[in-house]
This record gives C-alpha cells, sequence and structure tokens, in this order.
C-alpha cells in the first residue's frame, strides 16, 4: 500500500489537510487517535502505564490523568521516555494494522512528531509537511486550546524544527494566515492526483 507520512507542528493544520484527502476516499491514520485510544478507559497502555507511575495517573474512568502526566512528562525527560517505551510499540503495531487494512487507493498516516522520530522517513512512501509561521501556531493553539503563550512555546521547542520538517518533505502545503478552505482544497486534490499515480506504479511493481 502506498502510504504518505503527514506531518507539521501544532498548530499547523494537519487534521484540516487531512480531511481534505479523507473527503476523496483516502484511508486516514491517525497516530494521535491510536495514541487517545490505547490510553482511553481500559486502553492497551493503561495496565502498563499504572505498573509504571502509579495508580494516580489513573482517571477515575480509567483511562489516563492526560493533565497529570502532561504535566509530569514535560518536566522529566526521564518520565517521558518511560511513557513513550510504553506508548510508542503500541502506537507502532496499531498503525500497522490499520495501514494494512486500509481500504482506500492510499494511505495517509498522520504523524505529528514524524520528524522526530527518526524513524517514520523509512516507513512511508513521500511526507508531506503543513506549514505555517511559528507565530501562526502560536495564534491558533492559544485560540483553540486557551494555552498561554508561554505554554505553546514550550511546545513548539520540543518538536523539530519548521526548517527540520520542511527540509524532510517531498511535498508541502502551506497553510499561513493567507490560506483558506478553497486554497487548501485545491492543494490537496493537486497532490491527491500527484499520490493516485504514485500509488498505482507502485501497485504495478508489486
Amino acid at each position: 500500500m502506498f502510504a504518505v507520512g503527514l506531518t507539521g507542528g501544532i498548530g499547523s493544520g494537519k487534521s484540516t489537510v487531512a480531511d481534505g484527502f479523507a473527503a476523496r476516499g483516502v484511508t486516514i491514520v491517525d497516530t494521535d487517535l491510536i495514541a487517545h485510544r490505547i490510553t482511553a478507559p481500559h486502553g492497551v497502555a493503561m495496565a502498563q502505564i499504572a505498573a509504571e507511575f502509579g495508580p494516580e495517573f489513573v482517571a477515575p474512568d480509567g483511562s489516563m490523568d492526560r493533565a497529570r502526566m502532561r504535566t509530569l512528562v514535560f518536566g522529566d525527560e526521564s518520565a517521558r521516555k518511560r511513557l513513550e517505551a510504553i506508548t510508542h510499540p503500541l502506537i507502532r503495531s496499531e498503525t500497522e494494522r490499520e495501514t494494512r487494512e486500509a481500504s482506500g487507493p492510499y494511505v495517509i498516516v498522520v504523524v505529528p512528531l514524524l520528524v522526530e522520530s527518526g524513524t517514520w522517513k523509512t516507513r512511508v512512501d513521500r511526507v508531506l509537511t503543513v506549514d505555517c509561521s511559528v507565530e501562526t501556531q502560536i495564534e491558533r493553539v492559544m485560540r483553540r486550546n486557551g494555552f498561554t503563550r508561554e505554554q505553546v512555546l514550550a511546545i513548539i521547542a520540543r518538536q523539530a524544527t519548521r526548517e527540520a520538517r520542511l527540509a524532510a518533505a517531498d511535498n508541502v502545503v502551506v497553510n499561513d494566515n493567507g490560506a483558506t478552505l478553497e486554497s487548501l482544497d485545491h492543494d490537496v486534490d493537486a497532490l491527491h492526483q500527484t499520490y493516485l499515480g504514485l500509488a498505482a506504479a507502485k501497485a504495478s511493481q508489486a
């Protein structure tokens, strides 16, 4: 199956672009949604998380206490690595399963930390980066999530730089303040035609 890794910084508009491909019948595998699913009530990661971090990191409904965990891993690098050691293998196996079961002409795998992971570049056929300025990211996330400017900057500081994401990209969709839903849809449609051709070529060589 021809696979495109879709990435971008927080607030760049990855979900909007992914929705555009989904509207054209493309299978979307979203690693963020998988991460939420495995840490939801009775999710497959929860027993390990409770054992590793303690019951105080489990909410009353059986899900991971995201606010408490976010506070911990932002200030403790070793805790972040311990959490990732639990979640990343599970996310990877679920991503591979969903990709195998994809029914569309090709699959878009949404990976916010694609560049940071170091391995995703070898697991997809193309990398598509959704790009915008850092200031646009800050404005969008403050408006959407109610975070302070300092909180957004702290998140951005933990992600790959804009330059690194652009360097990793085979294709780029610009979603800065001047972009409209119509212009984004036009960009998605053009890329969709390109990916259909590449997917067909890969299938013929199989």
